[in-house]
């Protein structure tokens, strides 16, 4: 829920508080700047007043006085720029260290939210909060709460002490303080929708250059390029188009302030110069309160400038917290039970689950693996096979019903042990921007390199590894599109067999492969699902024929069970799916096999 006001804004600047003692040293600085900065005019005056003091076009001040003054000018000059330098490096390193924890909680906060969470959020807009708006957060502590700080008390204090030399230049200044202020902050809070306008073309403009470059493949097996070339060139045009809008308004703005104060500064000397000639003003008041107006032109010229940062805080804060505030629609109970030594029997009791509440995906699923079972699921498409199997590792929650394992309910466990001891090789393969050895480690960083060739030999990987000029440090391009979708495949089965686990999953992970290539797999994985609860999402004939137990889902329902040798006799499903696409895997097979024995062997003396 979007939260409006300044609960945002109080929110943001918690981040600061464990670091209130820097706060502190920042806000010292930025007084210690302020005031600095305002001594100099009261110098400038003090010369020209005690040093000079010039009667009847004569000079009767003293050298000294002047010498001294020149040297604390000199002294106050340094002392300012320390303080300002203080105030610049604490406060970038204040609002550097907020935003660099800002970041660190929403990417730990989206490594905690479940997949339903994640099915919905778009990556764009993800990384565009994880980005800008986190920037937006930073310039908000640096820029906007120390810097109106400093104008502020530079603002104040100077009136007060323009004031305390004439009451009436005070009024006048101020009149002009306002229509500066006021036109600055009018300016800025209409480019703030222009500019957010133009974070977000560019934000699509990102996106197609992300989606051209992830499917060139796509694009030039379709000759699209002059395609692409116009639609990034349309987003490209538009970009221009509103950022050419917000300069133009920046540079017609600038001359109106720039006139408007040096309309201010001749008027406050043609009216000091009045006061002077009728004794209420000295040369070097005046002077001072110039040397005022200039020091005051810029902290009024920005005043619009820091409002539009706290507003562009407010909506960045805003889209901070919508990820933050998210709920997992998975929690852990307060005391969960770690699961350990597990045999691996797994019973699912009337589940039932849907992703809202009026299109059921699961209705009165009831299973039971007994430990080293393998069991096959089956069915058409929407059936519901991947969402039975994503369940076990919580990565989403049943709706009805329970899922237990050994007993165990698996709500009542914490979710790391849980699924430490369930392995899962997805339907939708996915490997880093790594080594081949970095990619299946993944789960066991600490694996030797005799583990790593181990289960690399299982996934039937090793010999292609090797056969590479740099072996296992091999590197992997991006999403591993330098490997084929075989390899892909058989890279995140070595990665799931090193962690060992106790039941294993297997959606479709052989359904990408060649016959030859899902033989060798299967060969391997016989040896390793041995005293493994493992339910595979099969849609090969062999692997149905060595399953335990066939589920067969239709709508959500299971639909028949039992073995291959069982569901062929019976009238059904599975056996419209055997005759329609299963069978010709069979004949095929018998084929290929009976081709292998009709060839005569190299010594058998064949011509």
């Amino acid at each position: 829920m979007r939260r409006r006001g300044s609960p945002i804004l109080l929110r943001l600047l918690a981040y600061a508080f464990p670091y209130w003692r820097v706060a502190l040293l920042a806000q010292f600085c930025v007084a210690g700047a302020a005031a600095f900065m305002l001594l100099m005019p009261v110098l400038v005056q003090r010369a020209i007043d005690t040093g000079l003091d010039i009667q009847n076009d004569v000079a009767t001040g003293e050298k000294s006085t002047l010498v001294w003054i020149g040297v604390a000018i000199i002294a106050v000059s340094v002392l300012r720029g320390a303080f300002a330098y203080g105030q610049t490096y604490v406060g970038e390193w204040l609002a550097s260290t907020v935003a660099y924890d800002v970041r660190n909680d929403i990417y730990n906060h989206l490594q905690r939210l479940s997949f339903a969470y994640h099915d919905k959020a778009q990556t764009g807009q993800i990384m565009s909060r994880a980005t800008q708006d986190v920037e937006a957060v930073r310039m908000f502590i640096s820029i906007g709460i120390l810097r109106i700080l400093y104008l502020l008390i530079l603002i104040t204090a100077a009136m007060v002490l323009i004031a305390l030399a004439s009451w009436e230049l005070a009024l006048l200044v101020g009149v002009f303080v306002v229509i500066v202020a006021g036109r600055s902050i009018y300016i800025s809070l209409k480019l703030r929708p222009i500019w957010m306008q133009v974070q977000n073309l560019q934000g699509r403009l990102g996106t197609v250059l992300q989606e051209n470059l992830s499917g060139m493949r796509v694009v030039k097996a379709f000759a699209r390029e002059p395609e692409e070339s116009r639609k990034f060139s349309k987003e490209a045009n538009d970009l221009f188009d509103v950022s050419y809008t917000a300069n133009r308004i920046q540079a017609y703005n600038q001359p109106i302030l720039t006139g408007i104060w040096m309309l201010s500064m001749v008027a406050v000397g043609w009216f000091g110069a009045y006061q002077i000639d009728q004794g209420a003003l000295t040369g070097g008041e005046l002077t001072k309160i110039m040397l005022f107006l200039t020091i005051l032109q810029m902290p009024v010229r920005m005043l619009g400038f820091i409002i539009m940062m706290f507003a562009r805080a407010q909506s960045a804060g805003e889209r901070i917290y919508d990820i933050l505030d998210a709920e997992s629609a998975v929690q852990e109970k307060p005391d969960p039970v770690d699961l350990k030594d597990l045999e691996g029997h797994i019973v699912f009791e009337n589940v039932g689950f849907s992703y809202d509440a009026i299109s059921p995906v699961l209705r009165g699923v009831d299973i039971e693996a007994k430990p080293g079972e393998v069991i096959a699921l089956l069915g058409p498409t929407g059936s519901g096979k991947s969402t039975v199997v994503n369940l076990m590792p919580r990565f989403y929650d049943v709706t009805e019903g329970s899922i237990k394992i050994d007993g165990v309910d698996i709500r009542d466990a914490t979710l790391k042990s849980l699924r430490e001891n369930i392995g899962t090789v997805q339907q939708d393969v996915f490997l880093f921007s790594a080594t081949i050895r970095d990619n299946i480690a993944y789960g066991v960083v600490d694996a030797t390199q005799e583990e790593v060739e181990r289960v690399a030999k299982a996934a039937r990987l090793h010999d292609y590894i090797i056969s590479q000029p740099e072996g296992y440090d091999t590197w992997v391009g991006e999403r591993g599109l330098t490997l084929s979708g075989g390899q892909r495949q058989r890279v995140v089965i070595a990665r799931t067999l090193l962690t060992d686990p106790k039941i294993l999953i297997l959606d479709d992970s052989t359904s990408s492969v060649d016959a030859e290539t899902e033989h060798l797999i299967q060969q391997a994985l016989s040896e390793v699902m041995k005293d493994r609860t493992t339910f595979v999402i099969a849609q090969r004939l062999k692997t149905l024929q060595t399953a335990d137990q066939i589920l067969v889902l239709e709508r959500g329902r299971i639909v028949q069970r039992g073995t291959h040798d069982e569901l062929i006799e019976e009238e059904g499903l599975y056996r419209e799916i055997y005759d329609l696409e299963l069978r010709d895997q069979e004949e095929a097979y018998e084929r290929t096999r009976a081709d292998t024995s009709a060839t005569p062997s190299p010594a058998g003396g064949g011509a």
